[in-house]
């Protein structure tokens, strides 16, 4: 069985925030042949192009690490009806310098993940546009829009129900289909 890397981006900071509890939740709900890289990008300074000739190391460790994968899977809050500061900047990072797009050709799986009853609809297709530019193939179906989330998880973070368990196991089967259709 071939086994594929993949890099989580979580667009939330916070620890205990729903996004991480999601992501958590959907890397021990994954078929082993996924294994995951967790990318910090809370600790990327913001891009600016002026740093390109010579730029933070923690901008090379994190193409390189972005590089290293097979695949992509994003967990993305929505703020203002996008998607955080973070992930935009994570995004612009990983994409520059101009012709050295460290996220070209590889196959991603959006989460969106909200109190609100939407799911965070409109960051999971703001991610998605950008995502079309960055020539990052984006897993189409199934659509994942995790509403109310704060419904979701019990004190120590574990998921309590069933339902939902269900259905994050059965986005990352098709996740881990879709990685190996595109890597094939």
């Amino acid at each position: 069985m071939t086994t594929y890397k993949i890099a989580v981006c979580v667009g939330s900071l916070r620890q205990a925030s729903l996004n991480r509890k999601t992501a958590n939740a959907l890397v021990a709900l994954a078929p082993q042949s996924l294994q995951f890289e967790w990318m910090d990008i809370g600790q990327l300074p913001l891009y600016n192009e002026d740093f390109d000739e010579s730029p933070p190391k923690e901008w090379v460790m994190f193409r390189d690490r972005l590089r290293a994968c097979d695949g992509l899977l994003f967990v993305t809050p929505e703020y203002n009806r996008s998607i955080s500061g973070a992930l935009k900047n994570a995004l612009d990072v990983g994409s520059r310098p101009y012709g050295e797009n460290s996220w070209d050709g590889k196959p991603a799986a959006v989460v969106s993940v909200s109190p609100s009853a939407i799911g965070a609809f409109g960051a999971n297709h703001h991610l998605r546009q950008t995502l079309a530019y960055l020539n990052v193939p984006t897993m189409a179906q199934p659509e994942a829009y995790i509403g109310q989330a704060n419904e979701l998880f019990g004190e120590n973070g574990d998921l309590v129900k069933d339902t939902t368990k269900k259905f994050l196991q059965d986005f990352m089967e098709a996740f881990a289909r879709w990685v190996e259709t595109i890597n094939g």
